[in-house]
């Protein structure tokens, strides 16, 4: 796994910490399945008691057990040991499985979560208005709003001309729109979320209007020329893919030539900063030692 970042997630859990990786190349957080266990529980061995539960799964033939690994991660005595992790849809899944009171407002809240999603089904602009009203306690504006869900209709025109034309794998998805912002930005998708300081977070909600125009420019200009040169597979779209962000690069060149300053903004949507746990432990560490000098 490349390019991991460590951090600790704090305030939750009732202000436990749950320890968790970030691997930034799947774009997914991996989480210390014992310090959920210890949040959700009020074992004084949660290591035991995971081994218990563990085993029990493996019995019943759960596949919880098998979507588990293992990552080093930051121990109380500061160094890196191995634990057992599970990606956010495997926590989910513990969760269910403790049989803890602790467990209970969560396994409500997933309840009312998969309730929600099945009303979707039946009143889908159910999900535009959740959407909505989620952007706007953003402190989007609905101007920024409606361009937003204009620009999510405008990315399924293309990615309906890619269908049209070969693409039908996600990951091919994937490499032809980071063609597209290697070519105008100098950077892929996730080197850009990098640059801005975001991880799961979407790219074009933390991106300036000038950005997203940008964005949007080679994104419109790679559908046009698909329809005309009509490519077919990954190699020829690939081409048309760069042909468009090529398109935006130079309407970039241009704006940064009369304004004198990059376009390009580290400037993010988020009220919170990611932390490196490795340096916060290293912190705790010095400030514990302080202490111990004051008691002295």
């Amino acid at each position: 796994m490349k390019n991991n970042k460590f951090e600790t997630i704090s305030n939750l859990f009732e202000g436990k910490e749950i320890r968790s990786v970030w691997d930034q190349e799947k774009e997914e957080y991996y989480f210390s399945v014992v310090d959920v266990v210890s949040a959700l529980t009020d074992s004084k061995e949660p290591r035991k008691y995971w081994s218990v539960l563990k085993n029990r799964l493996k019995k019943e033939g759960s596949e919880l057990t098998t979507k588990c690994s293992q990552l080093k991660m930051m121990a109380p005595d500061g160094k890196m040991r191995i634990r057992d992790v599970l990606d956010t849809k495997g926590i989910l899944r513990l969760i269910e499985s403790v049989p803890s009171q602790k467990a209970e407002p969560f396994k409500l809240w997933l309840a009312n979560l998969g309730s929600e999603r099945i009303d979707e089904v039946f009143n889908p602009e159910l999900a535009i208005t959740r959407a909505v009203e989620y952007y706007r306690n953003r402190g989007y504006d609905d101007k920024w709003i409606k361009s937003r869900l204009t620009g999510i209709v405008d990315r399924f025109k293309l990615t309906d001309v890619w269908k049209e034309n070969g693409i039908t794998k996600n990951y091919e998805y994937g490499i032809l729109t980071n063609e597209i912002y290697q070519e105008w930005s100098g950077m892929k998708a996730s080197q850009y979320k990098e640059y801005k300081g975001i991880r799961k977070e979407s790219l074009r909600d933390n991106m300036t209007d000038i950005e997203v125009a940008l964005t949007d420019l080679g994104e419109i200009a790679t559908r046009e020329l698909v329809k005309e040169h009509k490519p077919y597979g990954l190699k020829e779209n690939r081409e048309i893919a760069k042909r468009g962000g090529r398109i935006a690069k130079n309407t970039r060149n241009d704006l940064e030539k009369e304004l004198g300053k990059s376009v390009i903004s580290k400037e993010n949507a988020l009220n919170y900063k990611y932390l490196d746990s490795s340096k916060l432990h290293k912190k705790r560490l010095d400030k514990g030692k302080e202490n111990h000098t004051d008691i002295k």
